[in-house]
């Protein structure tokens, strides 16, 4: 492997939340050192950064990939290309696909194709029952054994708390995570919105606010009775906020996170009855938005991440309430997290807390990180680029964003995945 020093880098260090010119040092596929004088003479290549930042690359819990099944909307290879494009270093996939990844064998088979067409990391999740269905569990050890690295029936809440109990303690046993997504199924069933008056005014199907925090109140006290590890996927309400708050006080091995478009998009975004704001859980107040984004710079909720969820044109380009919830954002979540960055709502240690050290953490991993050791996992950037996006130009085989000919500021200049050169933008 080669031999690089970074010069001349922002570094951009989550782990002791400083942002500073200084060197990056590589060797072997691990990062060998760091500092602010003057870097090592070794037989290395050299790449002056130009003051541009170097960071951990993103570390992105619950990425969708539609293998098995629906491959036309994505597959490993592009979304690899569309992670390596935006600074995402490892992806950990969604086991919600056709079929769900509830067996080892299915496990076995994203993991090779993963490995065979993916340039950055890939890490598997699979289901925490047997097709998603919330009636009997996984062989939780078996997949684990395959490489799972959490468990999570994504957005199909497992209503028979019974079910839900055994997982957990099955899990507790066996030292995994579970992933749940904390909304009480019966009052957003075939919610297309957040309740309030501009719903009511577009005259969409809407949901509560507080059925978030009634799914979370549930799984809190499931994780008093039985000890598991616990991450939720993503809390988007202000009402959520405190009952997580007091989960974390008391000691529960609880973390949350949110969507990237959760923080950087509210309901009125939905405007003209625009498919491509449609996401799970629905886009929230303004008030909302504000609270998670002071949750996130305050530790409250530990991750972000990009919820990349490709939709078809066909599953799109319906009435509203008919059409499917999701949006790509692999390349989208490193600029629309810039965007509170130049807000001046989060500093960049803080951004790549969520984005790199907090999830890499919670998976046990060495990555998202500029310590001495930490695989070389990098993404260079320029913070202050201006563009507009064009969803044709994305990696993604869909191009199902919100994002789309709005106005972005930040852009990768490179990503780099053990210290080899996964992407370099033209």
């Amino acid at each position: 492997m080669t031999t690089l020093i970074f010069t001349n880098a922002r570094l951009i260090d989550p782990e002791t939340g400083t942002d500073g010119l200084g060197w990056l040092h590589i060797a072997g596929g691990l990062i060998q050192g760091k500092g602010n004088g003057d870097a090592p003479v070794a037989d290395a290549l050299v790449i002056d950064c130009g003051g541009k930042c170097l960071a951990p690359g993103i570390v992105d819990i619950g990425v969708k990939v539609c293998e098995p099944g629906e491959r036309h909307k994505e597959s490993y290879k592009s979304a690899g290309l569309a992670a390596a494009a935006g600074g995402v270093t490892t992806i950990v996939t969604r086991p919600d696909t056709l079929p769900a990844v509830d067996t080892p064998e299915t496990l076995e088979f994203a993991a090779r194709r993963a490995q065979a067409d993916a340039p950055v990391n890939v890490l598997p999740m699979a289901a925490l029952t047997k097709g998603r269905d919330g009636r009997e569990m996984t062989e939780i050890g078996f997949l684990q054994d395959a490489g799972a690295v959490a468990f999570t029936d994504c957005d199909h809440v497992i209503t028979n708390t019974k079910v839900f109990s055994r997982a957990l303690t099955y899990a507790k046993s066996c030292g995994a995570l579970v992933i749940a997504h904390p909304q009480d199924p019966g009052l957003s069933a075939g919610a297309a919105v957040t309740s309030g008056k501009f719903a009511a005014l577009r005259g969409l199907p809407a949901v509560s606010p507080m059925a978030e925090r009634m799914g979370l109140d549930r799984d809190i006290a499931l994780l008093e009775m039985t000890g598991a590890a616990y991450h939720a996927d993503q809390i988007t309400t202000a009402r959520a906020l405190p009952a997580l708050e007091r989960a974390k006080r008391n000691g529960l091995d609880i973390t949350a996170g949110t969507s990237i478009h959760h923080l950087t998009l509210n309901e009125l975004d939905v405007a003209d009855y625009r498919t491509f704001f449609k996401v799970k859980p629905p886009l929230r107040s303004e008030d909302d938005r504000q609270a998670v984004i002071e949750a996130v710079r305050t530790g409250l909720i530990d991750t972000i991440s990009s919820m990349h969820t490709p939709q078809d044109e066909e599953s799109k380009r319906l009435p509203f309430e008919e059409a499917a919830s999701g949006a790509v954002a692999l390349e989208t979540l490193l600029p629309a997290a810039l965007r509170l960055y130049h807000a001046d709502q989060l500093d960049l240690p803080t951004l790549f807390r969520a984005m790199a050290l907090n999830p890499a953490k919670r998976l046990g991993l060495e990555s998202g990180r500029l310590s001495e050791g930490a695989p070389a996992d990098l993404v260079l950037f320029d913070p202050d680029v201006p563009f507009v996006l064009d969803r044709f130009a994305l990696k993604s085989k869909s191009q199902n964003t919100p994002f789309d000919g709005q106005r972005m500021q930040g852009k990768v200049i490179s990503t780099y995945v053990a210290g080899k050169e996964v992407f370099r933008s033209s």
